[in-house]
């Protein structure tokens, strides 16, 4: 964290007041200062300060969030904006279109998934041995049912 200028001092805000404003925990802040999504400066008593932007970097972060981006999208996302500049319809534009694409993957991944789940209500086995959902990855279920390694193992 860098030293604030004391002619920014009026400017800037604490952390107190950007959980207020933004309606973000303390400690919520403090994660995303320390995962490198929001930035402060301290005071000449060692207290954070946050410019102005921060409150729109939050906002972001939140909305993000709530859509399910991970952190790590999160701040490759942000990484890209300018330092110290409130993020514009322009930047979230940019940023949404990026999710966008994450989202619809994530939209055919759930989709594929809710259309096996109609198989297995049909059926309602759950069998280890056929089911797609209970067991997606089985190749050995080719070879029939049971422990087939230690089968093949046995056999002559």
């Amino acid at each position: 964290m860098a030293k604030l200028d004391p002619a920014d001092i009026g400017r800037q805000l604490t952390v107190g007041e950007v959980a207020r404003r933004s309606g973000v925990a303390v400690s919520a802040l403090h994660f995303y200062e320390s995962k490198g999504l929001i930035r402060s400066v301290r005071s000449t008593g060692q207290q954070r300060r946050y410019g102005r932007d921060v409150l729109r970097r939050v906002a972001v972060i939140k909305v993000a969030q709530r859509i399910g981006i991970s952190l790590a999208s999160i701040s490759a996302a942000l990484a890209t904006l300018p330092e110290g500049r409130t993020p514009t319809v322009a930047d979230w534009a940019r940023l949404s279109s990026l999710w966008r694409g994450e989202l619809d993957e994530r939209i055919a991944q759930l989709t594929q998934l809710r259309n096996q789940l109609d198989d297995c209500i049909g059926c309602g086995c759950l069998s280890i041995e056929a089911c797609r959902l209970r067991n997606p990855l089985d190749e050995l279920s080719e070879q029939g049912s049971g422990p087939q390694r230690l089968l093949n193992q046995r056999r002559p």
